[in-house]
């Protein structure tokens, strides 16, 4: 079947896999309160299967999305078409992981897709948090009275899945960044709590000027010579690196930093990502919008995960 052909979500959605102003409290009810909806009404689904494949994807990372959205998702071989049930909560759903509360969901959208198929349920995400991206959206939602409505409400809104994936749609933000005249303290404390091996580097305008890896770091430290030499013994007590670090508070990331990397602007095909990362061989893209402003970044394994296991 292709999906393409046919793009406005509301064809996808009906009346009878809607629940207003449920009552579920979590996302574990909610979850098997929706699975449990299109197993009734499209004949042949395992329910508790389907609930667990839910739940898995769930405990990985929470699909709340913000905004008061909600969609858990799952790709399985229990469906051959993209079904999609929907709730809606006038008091909230508690639907997030530890550490990571987006605050009270008021509507979750359960999104199935063929596991054969890897950008579908991506391209719903796409098209669902482009038209729920401001609250009062979804606070609208929450408040309708019945399934109808909230039905007429996506059909007059014509929600539009698109027609394939772009890379702002697999990006992530970018967790975090350095200026060029942060200091070399500056990058080491980033790269101690943020977990990061690369961290790009803009100018005040967010514009990207270059990368720092902790590979960078280490070629920073150790003189390029002593890379040739085998016999190490006379700086065993690392004092290449304690000579860095006595300055550490003065130098400059821009000293260090390497202005080679790969960008790609948001609005490419996200399939030429794949393309991207093989040619060249990273395990990051940049994206930017207008050739130099830093919108967001793909990491290899995440983009992995979204395209063979999410």
């Amino acid at each position: 079947m292709n999906q393409q052909q046919d793009t406005h979500f509301y064809n996808f959605l009906a009346e009878v896999n809607i629940i207003a102003d449920s009552k579920a409290e979590n996302a574990s009810e909610v979850i098997a309160e929706l699975v449990a909806l299109l197993a009734k009404n499209n004949a042949g689904l395992d329910a508790e299967k389907i609930t667990e494949e839910v739940m898995l994807r769930e405990k990985r990372m929470s699909t709340a999305i913000g905004s008061g959205l909600a969609v858990p998702h799952a790709r399985t071989d229990q469906v051959d078409r993209l079904l999609v049930a929907m709730v809606t909560s006038s008091r909230g759903i508690e639907f997030h992981s530890p550490g990571a509360d987006k605050g009270p969901v008021h509507v979750a959208i359960l999104v199935l897709t063929p596991a054969a198929e890897p950008g579908l349920h991506l391209q719903v995400l796409s098209a669902l948090a482009n038209d729920f991206r401001e609250p009062k959206v979804v606070q609208e939602v929450a408040a309708l009275p019945s399934a109808k409505a909230i039905l007429n409400y996506f059909t007059r809104a014509k929600v539009e899945l698109p027609q394939f994936l772009l890379a702002r749609d697999v990006m992530n933000p970018v967790p975090s960044t350095l200026l060029e005249n942060s200091t070399l303290n500056e990058a080491i404390r980033l790269f101690a709590t943020e977990n990061a091996d690369e961290i790009p580097v803009v100018d005040d305008s967010g514009e990207i000027r270059g990368v720092v890896s902790l590979a960078d770091l280490l070629k920073f430290s150790l003189p390029e010579h002593l890379l040739w030499m085998d016999d190490l013994s006379f700086i065993y007590r690392f004092q290449p690196f304690s000579e860095v670090l006595s300055t550490a508070g003065e130098t400059k990331v821009a000293d260090f930093m390497r202005e080679e990397y790969i960008s790609v602007e948001e609005d490419i095909p996200a399939v030429q990502l794949a393309k991207l990362f093989l040619v060249h061989k990273v395990q990051k893209l940049f994206v930017v919008k207008d050739e130099r402003t830093l919108t967001g970044v793909v990491e290899l394994q995440d983009f992995c995960a979204k395209l063979f296991w999410e």
